[in-house]
């Protein structure tokens, strides 16, 4: 069996990796640390493909010290214990590399807290969840997070050229780039796709032609008609959960269960589809249906308490609720107005009659004279202003267009009158 080009292209050093320069860059965080000769145990975050499994092989590499690694998925506490029992004899010369470490239970991860502390092992590991939901406080508190971002069009044609280049020569053949964009898009930042992908076109027309060109029209079809080929062992992930939520946002509840059953049938954590609905419920719903909220986070608290194979039935009731309830995304957009308003603004002045006055002092200057309690006035309301004197009456929340929101509109309109024009 041949060695696939993804493989075959890791880099062995950091000048040979690509991305990432915040840590590995010239003045990167991490480069600092290797070049220092000690690193810290730590938890590499971020989306698949990006580099988390090469890096931790540069480190061991670099620093010369005994790599151990388990997968969180195949592992269990018996295989860690013997791992620490076997590094314990390089005297903290060890480094163990844990891949998708958010699948760890908690007793899974509590097995580590000790040879963690007393540097018996310098632990790595990778997730492309967030830490501070998936891995144990004990655990986070002993290491260091850092965020991987996913490659850039840059650095994707540079791997496209790196790629190209050593298929040219191992199949002695002329590769001509044409066009890319199709490549990247399939890759959806991810190295590992983007190899697999670039391998599978080569190998397709190599026989066919002296001269193989890569453009967009051949890329897609050819990928198309081989999915199955270079998209196996759950690089789909990421596509289907989103087709999941992009039917889920379409008020479409049999795709919605359709795409579940996939990740259901693929062993997906329940977890993950659970914390992506109750994001849906507050993004994709809001307050056209405030109960999506409140049902999509019981769920989220059930499955963690049942597990496989009952939670199917409450996701499932939980996306067909989802899926059926009115949509509006008035809050989210508001809060994208609001910081993006507060970007271009900077740090506006509280007006004196919001500010908190604790001090005689602070009284005297005027900290929190004219405020207008509004539970003194019928109605308990007072129209009164309440955003900085420079950006006063901006409308940064627009209420959807659904029964429930345009019930808010109109009290909205009536309290403000023409204020925030509602």
């Amino acid at each position: 069996m041949s060695i696939p080009l993804a493989e075959q292209l890791r880099p062995r050093t950091l000048d040979e990796y690509i991305g990432q320069e915040q840590l590995v860059g010239a003045k990167g965080i991490l480069r600092r640390a290797l070049e220092s000769g000690k690193i810290p145990s730590m938890i590499l975050w971020g989306p698949p493909g990006v580099g988390k499994t090469t890096l931790a092989n540069i480190i061991a590499e670099q620093l010369s010290l005994s790599f151990y690694t388990l997968s969180a998925v195949s592992s269990g506490v018996k295989d860690v214990r013997k791992v620490i029992d076997s590094a314990a004899s390089y005297g903290g010369n060890s480094i163990l590399f844990i891949d998708e470490i958010h699948r760890f239970s908690k007793s899974q991860q509590d097995s580590l807290l000790h040879a963690v502390e007393k540097g018996t092992i310098t632990l790595i590991g990778a997730t492309t969840e967030n830490p501070s939901f998936e891995v144990i406080s004990p655990l986070l508190s002993r290491c260091q997070v850092y965020i991987l971002k996913s490659l850039s069009k840059e650095h994707l044609i540079k791997l496209i050229e790196n790629g190209t280049k050593h298929l040219s020569q191992q199949y002695n053949t002329e590769i001509e780039i044409s066009e890319t964009e199709a490549l990247m898009q399939i890759s959806g930042g991810d190295a590992r796709k983007l190899y697999n992908a670039l391998e599978l076109f080569v190998e397709q027309h190599k026989d066919k032609t002296n001269k193989i060109i890569i453009d967009n029209e051949s890329v897609q079809k050819t990928i198309s008609d081989n999915m199955v080929r270079y998209d196996k062992k759950g690089e789909m992930h990421y596509d289907i959960i989103s087709a999941f939520i992009k039917s889920l946002r379409g008020s479409d509840p049999n795709a919605a269960v359709y795409w579940l059953a996939r990740m259901i049938e693929a062993g997906e954590d329940p977890k993950f589809i659970a914390r992506r609905m109750l994001i849906l419920a507050s993004e994709d719903i809001g307050n056209a249906n405030p109960n999506a909220l409140l049902l999509a986070n019981t769920c989220f608290d059930a499955v963690q308490k049942i597990g496989w194979p009952e939670s199917r039935i409450i996701l499932s009731q939980t996306a067909v609720y989802l899926a059926t309830s009115p949509k509006s995304n008035a809050s989210y957009m508001a809060i994208n107005n609001a910081q993006d308003l507060v970007r271009k603004t900077g740090d506006l002045s509280v007006p004196l009659h919001l500010r908190n006055a604790p001090t005689s002092l602070m009284k005297e200057i005027g900290y929190g004279k004219s405020y207008q309690y509004p539970h003194d006035y019928e109605g308990n309301f007072v129209n009164a202003d309440y955003l900085p004197d420079e950006i006063k009456g901006k409308t940064l929340f627009e209420p959807g267009k659904n029964p429930r929101e345009e019930e808010i509109r109109k009290q909205l309109k009536t309290k403000w009158k023409n204020k925030y024009r509602y």
